[in-house]
């Protein structure tokens, strides 16, 4: 039987995915990775990820863990057999977006993290959200874990992520690809994109809906997840 593992986004736990976690099939023995905040690059990540895991994977990644699954399945496509991606990109890093995290670490790098997440916050939710407190301060309490050294790093890794678009074409497994409508760090074109180029992928859009889904959203995503978990691996 395959394993269920989530991989969290920048600077992101298993906070992210709480929701999930407690509502996915015991017969799947769901956990949460950290590979993202041990080493420097996707593709190191990626390894890691794969010696720690033996068998058969389904690989849930919201952002930047969606960059890593689609890795995982770059460097070892045999063993995946499942990827569900969520709010994420699969084109290498553009100039403009490289400028912007660039000016964010050295902001991050001179002690002023808690200033940029705050001027920040208004892109990782749906504009609905806005005077939910208690999820953003969820939100800022998860990032503040991670800490600065932990967001440079991280960071850097997402600007010098390989081209995952060059091989998606090739995949052969179940794809399921999820977005939020209103996704302003992961727009939805990006998500359309992935479904676009990989054979039989299953797209859906959440209205009203945010980058951060899995925790604006969590009923929302889990339905989408159990009905295509039930279809890639039922417990029969």
């Amino acid at each position: 039987m395959p394993r269920l593992i989530f991989l969290p986004g920048l600077a992101c736990d298993s906070t992210m995915w709480q929701a999930q976690l407690a509502e996915m099939p015991a017969h799947l023995s769901a956990c949460a990775t950290s590979v993202h905040t041990r080493h420097d690059t996707i593709e190191a990540m990626a390894e890691t990820l794969l010696a720690e895991h033996a068998g058969e994977l389904i690989l849930c990644g919201a952002s930047m863990g969606g960059m890593l699954a689609m890795q995982v399945a770059r460097q070892a496509p045999q063993r995946v057999r499942g990827l569900a991606l969520l709010g994420t990109s699969a084109r290498p890093e553009d100039a403009a977006t490289r400028a912007l995290r660039e000016a964010a670490i050295v902001l991050f790098e001179q002690g002023r993290m808690a200033e940029v997440l705050k001027a920040n916050l208004p892109l990782a939710f749906d504009a609905s959200r806005a005077a939910d407190t208690a999820l953003h301060q969820s939100y800022l309490d998860m990032i503040g874990r991670a800490g600065a050294a932990q967001l440079v790093a991280q960071n850097r890794a997402v600007i010098a992520r390989p081209d995952a678009l060059a091989h998606l074409g090739g995949l052969r497994c179940p794809v399921l690809v999820l977005c939020g409508e209103s996704d302003q760090l992961t727009p939805p074109e990006r998500s359309r994109e992935i479904a676009m180029t990989i054979a039989g992928a299953e797209l859906a859009l959440l209205p009203q809906c945010g980058h951060m889904l899995t925790m604006e959203q969590p009923e929302a995503v889990n339905a989408r997840l159990l009905d295509w978990l039930e279809r890639v691996a039922p417990a029969t």
